[in-house]
């Protein structure tokens, strides 16, 4: 098994502040504009970036919530060992607001169908964006895009991409395994 390591922490944080810029282009004062990360690996991510977005950028107030999408997905049930639920932290309203669905890596597009889905439990958004560290572009099984990427990678089915956060790791990495 191979191990490529594809970012490291100073190229994770290039990537981050260069993510949060973007999503100041377009979304400015935050006020209508809420961000979810997906449990697990997402929710690192968006809080990465709304503490990016409050100390650089001096937004304020961002609404930034967490969603299990487990129970929403396709291959719940085709699972040989069940899958743990994580928990959603829906404290914010997204009625007729801006939402950004935030994951570590897109990958077949499922886990976001999935996420799509179960954001209709909360209420129905203006519009629906997606931010992703890594796109792995060539391994879609729906018609998905991010409408923000931090950097993407061609890696063929039988690789996996593994992003490693300080929180629940020693170091911010992204490594490319081949299985």
């Amino acid at each position: 098994m191979g191990k490529k390591k594809l970012l490291n922490t100073k190229s994770i944080d290039v990537i981050l502040h260069r993510l949060a810029c973007q999503l100041v282009e377009n979304h400015y004062d935050f006020k209508n504009t809420v961000l979810i990360g997906l449990q697990p690996r997402g929710v690192f991510l968006a809080a990465r970036l709304t503490k990016i977005l409050e100390a650089d950028y001096l937004v304020k107030n961002i609404q930034l919530g967490a969603l299990d999408i487990t129970f929403y997905r396709d291959d719940f049930r085709r699972n040989e060992k069940p899958l743990e639920a994580s928990s959603t932290s829906m404290d914010v309203a997204i009625e007729s607001k801006k939402v950004v669905l935030v994951d570590d890596v897109l990958f077949t597009g499922r886990s976001i169908r999935a996420a799509l889905t179960a954001i209709q439990a909360y209420g129905r958004p203006s519009q629906i964006e997606l931010l992703v560290l890594i796109d792995r572009r060539f391994s879609r099984d729906l018609p998905i895009q991010p409408t923000y990427r931090g950097r993407q990678v061609d890696a063929i089915n039988n690789e996996k991409v593994i992003v490693n956060w300080q929180e629940n790791s020693s170091e911010d990495a992204v490594y490319l395994i081949d299985k």
